[in-house]
């Protein structure tokens, strides 16, 4: 086999921040909740990847969010989880887990009140096994 040369320019890192839909979902009358995975970046045009939890009520035609959970990737594994899934959306396996875990565990927080430190280890470990459900 011949010789082979490749040369590849390096530039400025780039980082383009992004928020995407994956899911929306009504688990019961009058909630419901919606699940993106968002992109943001550092100063250093690192990427962060997150994959965020927004729970309504709906109460007269309107919506009334209830709770904003926000979970940032720990690690590479992590990081690629999240990216799967908003290439190829929310699995079956990580639907169950967010209709049978988060969504309870978010509800069980009231609107205005900050969470117990019992109530958000209940939420990161429900949301957390939506990252790791496929890996």
């Amino acid at each position: 086999m011949p010789s082979h040369l490749s040369v590849v320019p390096i530039g400025k890192k780039v980082c383009r921040p992004f928020l995407l839909e994956i899911m929306v979902f009504s688990p019961e009358s009058g909630y419901k909740f919606k699940v993106d995975v968002e992109r943001s970046c550092t100063p250093e045009a690192d990427s962060l990847w997150k994959l965020v939890f927004d729970l309504y009520q709906l109460k007269s035609g309107a919506e009334q969010q209830l709770v904003h959970v926000s979970f940032t990737a720990g690690n590479a594994v992590e990081e690629k989880a999240i990216q799967v899934m908003a290439a190829q959306g929310v699995s079956p396996q990580q639907a169950d887990v967010l209709v049978k875990k988060v969504y309870p565990a978010a509800k069980k927080i009231k609107a205005g009140r900050p969470p117990s430190a019992a109530q958000k280890k209940e939420l990161k470990e429900a949301i957390s096994e939506v990252v790791h459900v496929e890996l």
